[in-house]
């Protein structure tokens, strides 16, 4: 994976930037990430900061789900070695690797060439499809009838809320696809959209825990949300889950979208909070006893290798933050008038000076989709958090010299586009007006993408087989 900037960034400081970036991603990369944590000697297995005895096992068996499931799955395959009986791998169309892409669903191989059963599919992110919903009935078949003797590596990395998909009885597919919509439409944190799936979904908020036991099961994480919450992260499909059916139908109150989601949707949590259907599996439940969740990325940890790569060339650097959150094009105001204290004042880092800021904003759309007659999604445009952010920053940035805003999706995929961010500087304001481009119209539309595809700056780095969460560079030169 190589990240290319746009022209507007001069190759001397593109070079830079690119190195500040790529630290950041190598940090995560899954496999390594797993390879850090999870070890064998002989019959030891250590997963973290515990030891399994492998002789105690009558089969180890790898269920990895995520934007990154395939470099961490055939990372502990490799190390798990010859103790693997068999296992599933599902992610995000367009995210197997090369070699990988046309094999699924077929057999993997291991470093040492011992073929073993572990199978590879590809589903829809952020809506949930068919195929999703067929791997995730195929991970349930293969965990059927566990006992105290079989062991579950678990591998959970970001897109595993909607690629890891069993809807709960009485709801259908079309119901989750249509409730994903309205939640992602109206701005909902990712807190709030996953406190929904927990309570649609039968692997979701402890579900595949509940299935696996009495099994052992470890599960290793990519943390692609803020603060890294277990029980946020891919819906929590392996940890207690602290929400309630009346959390999940308050989320509908705050945002007024209780008409808009399907009807089915509102019994089922109506039906929970009345005691009808059984809560999720709590804190303190003994499902959890025989479970082990540990975190091997996150959203710090790639800022912090970014920001370790600036000061080697020669920056000052600064964390401003990895809780960023909030509207997006708010986010990057507030980015901009950072970018423009430094300008003036040196402040809160002299130049030059790289500081970054991680976490997941929201977008929330304000244009409907019906709007322009038959153009349909194209009256609110298209873009993602990252694009929306740096599109912004353009106004406020506009005549500083020697300053860029850098926008990056670590998974490479903002929103659904094929751009994982866009670069600002002080020009691309007089360079969208000389275009004829107003920023503030594509704004309104929500038409970050097309906007920054017209100058030449989105950054496209192609999937990059990791994911955790978002990242925004401002650079003072």
């Amino acid at each position: 994976m190589q990240i290319v900037l746009p022209a507007s960034i001069p190759p001397e400081r593109g070079d830079l930037i690119t190195g500040i970036l790529e630290a950041a991603l190598r940090a995560v990369e899954p496999a390594a990430a797993v390879e850090r944590h999870l070890r064998r000697d002989g019959a030891a297995l250590f997963i973290g900061q515990q030891t399994y005895d492998l002789t105690r096992f009558r089969r180890v068996m790898i269920v990895g789900v995520g934007k990154a499931s395939v470099p961490m799955g055939v990372a502990a395959a490799r190390i798990v070695g010859d103790r693997l009986a068999s296992g599933i791998l599902v992610t995000k169309e367009g995210h197997a690797s090369a070699q990988l892409r046309d094999l699924p669903p077929a057999t993997l191989r291991q470093a040492q060439g011992r073929p073993c059963d572990l199978q590879l599919f590809e589903a829809s992110h952020p809506f949930p499809d068919k195929r999703g919903v067929r791997a995730s009935q195929r991970i349930l078949a293969l965990l059927q009838n566990l006992t105290p003797d079989d062991l579950v590596l678990c591998l959970i990395s970001g897109g595993a809320s909607a690629l890891f998909t069993a809807p709960a009885p009485g709801l259908t597919l079309s119901d989750l696809q249509s409730l994903t919509g309205t939640l992602l439409a109206c701005g909902a944190t990712i807190h709030e959209i996953n406190t929904l799936r927990k309570h649609l979904d039968t692997v979701k908020g402890g579900g595949l825990a509940r299935w696996v036991f009495p099994a052992t099961m470890a599960t290793l994480i990519l943390s692609d949300v803020v603060g890294d919450p277990l029980e946020v992260i891919a819906s929590g499909p392996t940890v207690p889950d602290p929400t309630t059916f009346g959390d999940a139908l308050a989320v509908l109150e705050r945002y007024s979208i209780a008409d808009e989601i399907p009807p089915a949707v509102l019994t089922h949590l109506r039906d929970g909070l009345a005691g009808r259907i059984s809560e999720t599996p709590k804190p303190g439940h003994p499902l959890f006893e025989r479970v082990q969740n540990t975190i091997i990325g996150s959203n710090r940890q790639a800022a912090e290798a970014a920001l370790e790569q600036a000061r080697a060339d020669g920056f000052h650097t600064l964390l401003l933050t990895t809780y960023l959150q909030g509207e997006a094009h708010q986010a990057g105001r507030i980015l901009a008038a950072v970018a423009r204290q430094i300008a003036a004042s040196g402040q809160p880092i002299p130049h030059p000076a790289c500081i970054v800021a991680g976490g997941e904003t929201t977008v929330t759309l304000t244009v409907p989709s019906s709007q322009n007659g038959d153009k349909g999604i194209g009256a609110r445009g298209i873009g993602g958090r990252n694009q929306e952010l740096a599109l912004g920053a353009v106004t406020d940035l506009s005549g500083l010299t020697d300053v860029a805003l850098v926008t990056l999706a670590t998974d490479g995929g903002d929103g659904p586009t094929d751009a994982a961010g866009a670069v600002v500087t002080g020009e691309t304001l007089a360079r969208a007006r000389l275009a004829g481009l107003d920023p503030m119209d594509f704004l309104a539309r929500h038409d970050s993408y097309h906007f920054f595809e017209s100058l030449g700056d989105l950054i496209k780095t192609g999937p990059t087989q990791t994911n955790v969460n978002d990242l925004a560079f401002v650079f003072a030169f």
